[in-house]
């Protein structure tokens, strides 16, 4: 089976993407970029407001994802960290980067770290990591930035690391279909391992779900490799299980009701709008099928007026007049 990107098109990926990183920023710098932990005062990050950017000759708005202030180790000054979250692979997205940093720089006057997750299914290629210009000559500008392919990565090389965005992540990885069961098991056992605060497990575990919906098959496979995990790590891993069949029992019985309440006024409106034809025939006689239709087509505080001005009407002209001048 085939899993494609538009399985999850539906997903407010970039906001998934913010929350994650946002809530675990040291951790996710310290899994793809622990050189940077090295001078990073890990006490002094401020997130900053979203820049929006609007390009011109497309037309089109832009919203960053991710600025992050922080401080240098033991120094004064201040520099930023920008990430990009990228569900979809862009034409000339290197060159977008660039236009974000010109306009960062010149707004804040810092120096910029820039970062992309690309985490797309495909293409599988090596995603372009910076954006130049050059001519025959000499080169004027090459601007490079840093990029966590997801698709590039393999999952079974994070199975041991001891992160909250390691669990996460792996579930938008390299992964061949066979292995989403297992994949999903094994975000699942990394994350109970991790002892996070409830609030935290319920964010990682649903961006687990989120990713790696299963199929019926898939779900018993899961629950096979489920029951290989040791006693204490499997306890876990079900209550989570048991709190996503919960949720999405609640959300059933939620939409249930909903549809019941519409379904009941829709029947309502109908018995309304059946009442006023039977009145309009007794007391006009027969009106043709054009004018009923027109009357079944009013919504209902039109239908509640028309009930009561029927009594001032003589005839169907009288009708089609009172119609006429809604």
């Amino acid at each position: 089976m085939k899993f494609k990107e538009d399985m999850t098109e539906n997903i407010d990926h970039g906001r998934l993407f913010k929350e994650l990183i946002s809530t675990f920023f040291i951790e996710f710098i310290e899994l793809f970029f622990p050189q940077v932990l090295e001078y990073i005062d890990t006490e002094s990050i401020i997130f900053l407001d979203k820049e929006i950017f609007t390009d011109v000759t497309a037309g089109d708005k832009y919203e960053t994802d991710l600025i992050a202030k922080v401080k240098f180790l033991g120094q004064p000054s201040y520099f930023v960290i920008h990430i990009e979250a990228e569900s979809g692979a862009r034409p000339k997205f290197n060159q977008r980067m660039f236009r974000y940093f010109a306009r960062l720089d010149e707004k804040l006057d810092l120096p910029i770290y820039p970062i992309v997750i690309f985490s797309y299914n495909s293409p599988k290629t090596v995603a372009v990591n910076n954006y130049q210009i050059n001519f025959p000559d000499f080169q004027v500008l090459k601007f490079n930035y840093q990029v966590v392919q997801l698709n590039q990565l393999n999952w079974r090389d994070f199975l041991a690391r001891p992160n909250p965005v390691a669990s996460a992540l792996m579930s938008k990885m390299s992964i061949v279909p066979e292995d989403r069961p297992k994949v999903k098991a094994e975000c699942l056992r990394l994350l109970v391992t991790l002892k996070l605060n409830p609030a935290k497990m319920q964010l990682i575990s649903g961006f687990i779900d989120t990713y790696l919906r299963l199929n019926k098959i898939e779900k018993e496979k899961f629950q096979t490799e489920i029951g290989t995990l040791i006693k204490e790590e499997k306890e876990e891993v079900m209550q989570i299980v048991t709190s996503w069949m919960e949720e999405g029992i609640e959300k059933g019985i939620e939409k249930g009701i909903e549809r019941g309440i519409e379904r009941g006024i829709e029947r309502g409106i109908d018995r309304e709008k059946n009442l006023i034809l039977r009145q309009i025939n007794r007391k006009f006689g027969q009106i043709d099928l054009e004018l009923a239709t027109e009357i079944r087509s009013l919504n209902i505080e039109i239908i509640e007026a028309l009930a009561e001005a029927i009594f001032d009407l003589d005839d169907v002209e009288d009708l089609q007049n009172w119609l006429d001048n809604l």
